[in-house]
């Protein structure tokens, strides 16, 4: 019934906590399959997953490829989900002791008939005293409207109908190994009623230092071409009921990664979708090509 997703580089140190974890879900969908993407691992990674493998406990389909990237091996791999739900587990995070019993729960017949594409949860995040809920008065929403609409704004876990999943890819652009996950998002909003928000955590989460949350400014310098398209595409949402505030955040970092890739300023300023938007970015182009120059001129 439900795949979990994992890329993995060098964690065979964090691996066994999901591991262990999914051995406790297994009595809550004896079909649960792990589906691991080795991204050129150079621990004893792969030892280790053979050794789980021998021991039969759950089903778990292993795979290995040249470093790429995670977006590049889960692009390369998630046509190998063969079950009806599958979601992205990241090799630091591990599942709530229940959290198949709770996303099988909330897969009712209305969700699995409608025309969302999944259901979001909540993770837990360890060391913070202070979590956020979903909002309560929304129950179907698109993920670009709960974030920039809703002001929700902590990570979470999103459960796919895995034969909508599968026809969507992370859009890589000039051999860059990192996209943020929003921008196939919005692709999916475009095209489905979004998601099913269900209040509920699934995922415990620790951030590593060298996870990709902690190092979020080297990855806006090392993936400018796709952090560009992806600001860029969000102006194809609907901005009714975004904040001025938020729309302006959205138009500094369009023009900011416009400057990274050496886009012209006229080119930025023609491709930017949506009257006020563009006379916006007219207005900020100049000065935001500016600062970022100065910027990142002094990193």
């Amino acid at each position: 019934m439900l795949t979990i997703v994992t890329a993995t580089y060098n964690r065979a140190h964090t691996l066994p906590n999901l591991y262990k974890s999914i051995l406790k879900n297994k009595k809550f969908d004896k079909d649960i399959t792990w589906l691991i993407i080795d991204d050129g691992s150079v621990d004893n990674t792969k030892e280790l997953v053979n050794k789980w493998i021998k021991e039969k406990q759950i089903k778990i389909n292993y795979f290995y490829q040249k470093n790429s990237g995670k977006m590049a091996a889960i692009n390369n791999y998630i046509a190998k989900v063969d079950t009806e739900l599958c979601t992205e587990v990241d090799s630091d995070d591990y599942l709530t002791d229940n959290a198949v019993k709770i996303i099988l729960d909330n897969y009712t017949e209305k969700i699995k008939n409608s025309n969302a594409y999944g259901m979001l949860f909540r993770r837990f995040f360890i060391g913070k005293d202070k979590q956020t809920h979903l909002p309560k008065e929304e129950k179907e929403i698109k993920i670009f409207d709960l974030y920039n609409k809703k002001g929700f704004a902590f990570d979470s876990v999103i459960v796919f109908k895995s034969n909508i999943r599968k026809k969507y890819k992370y859009k890589l652009e000039n051999n860059e190994k990192f996209i943020t996950e929003a921008r196939m998002y919005n692709e999916l909003d475009l095209n489905y009623d979004g998601v099913f928000l269900i209040d509920n955590v699934v995922v415990n989460c620790e951030y590593l230092e060298d996870g990709y949350s902690k190092n979020i400014n080297k990855l806006f310098i090392n993936n400018p071409y796709g952090y560009f398209e992806y600001h860029k595409e969000c102006f194809y949402q609907d901005f009714k009921g975004i904040s001025f505030k938020k729309r302006l955040y959205f138009i500094k970092h369009y023009i900011m990664f416009g400057c990274l890739t050496k886009k012209s300023k006229i080119y930025v300023v023609k491709n930017c979708k949506g009257t006020i938007n563009k006379i916006l970015t007219l207005l900020l182009v100049i000065p935001g090509y500016i600062k970022t120059k100065h910027r990142f001129n002094k990193k």
